[in-house]
């Protein structure tokens, strides 16, 4: 892992930078596990970083100067050798998803596998939510088999329909309402990315682990 950049963020939080996604979920991991877990309010992942918010009354400093000696790189107390989904988050949520996502065989050819394939490489890896975005419950999933790493389509249909669960780069991912989109569409799910009845709303958060199942 490289050595991450600490950045000062207003009065109440410090930003580290990270080169990877996949060092997004280390850091945070450590940072929830770790010696800064009694000085940090809240950890909210991007794609490339992670802001940590202090407690009423600590001093953005003192986390600062605790990370720099106890966060990065040696004091991490994870195995930055495993994937993200190696390690297991807090807790997991299952996914069931019905394969037959309109790209699911241009998902196959671009990765070698045959369409039996990618479903048993994508329902056979633990995924880990990184960071969220682009929409309420839209959570960036990393972690899964490296197989499945394809690119986004050329050309992003205009309507995605709710609970599509889609592929682009090393991400996977479940469009939590209607709304246009180029991952690579190899399913659907009925289960609720989203809901304003459910306390919280939203299903997936950071650092769940996340299984997907055949429907």
């Amino acid at each position: 892992m490289n050595t991450p950049r600490l950045l000062p963020y207003g009065d109440r939080a410090l930003l580290v930078e990270v080169e990877e996604v996949s060092e997004v979920v280390l850091v945070a991991d450590a940072v929830r596990s770790g010696p800064l877990a009694d000085l940090v309010d809240d950890v909210v992942p991007g794609a490339r970083s992670v802001l940590l918010l202090a407690r009423p009354g600590v001093d953005p400093a003192e986390i600062r100067e605790r990370a720099e000696t106890g966060m990065v790189p040696d004091d991490l107390r994870l195995d930055p050798s495993k994937s993200p989904a190696d390690r297991q988050g807090p807790s997991t949520v299952e996914i069931p998803v019905t394969y037959d996502g309109p790209d699911l065989a241009e998902v196959a050819r671009m990765t070698g596998l045959s369409e039996e394939e990618v479903v048993a490489a994508h329902t056979g890896t633990p995924w880990r939510v990184a960071f969220g975005g682009f929409a309420p419950g839209f959570a960036y999933l990393v972690g899964g088999d490296p197989r499945l790493e394809v690119p986004r389509r050329d050309e992003p249909r205009t309507q995605v329909p709710t609970g599509a669960v889609g592929l682009a780069g090393e991400f996977s991912g479940v469009y939590p309402r209607e709304s246009p989109g180029g991952w690579q569409l190899i399913g659907r799910t009925e289960v609720a990315m989203w809901d304003l009845d459910r306390d919280p709303p939203a299903l997936l958060y950071a650092g769940a682990t996340v299984r997907f199942l055949r429907a």
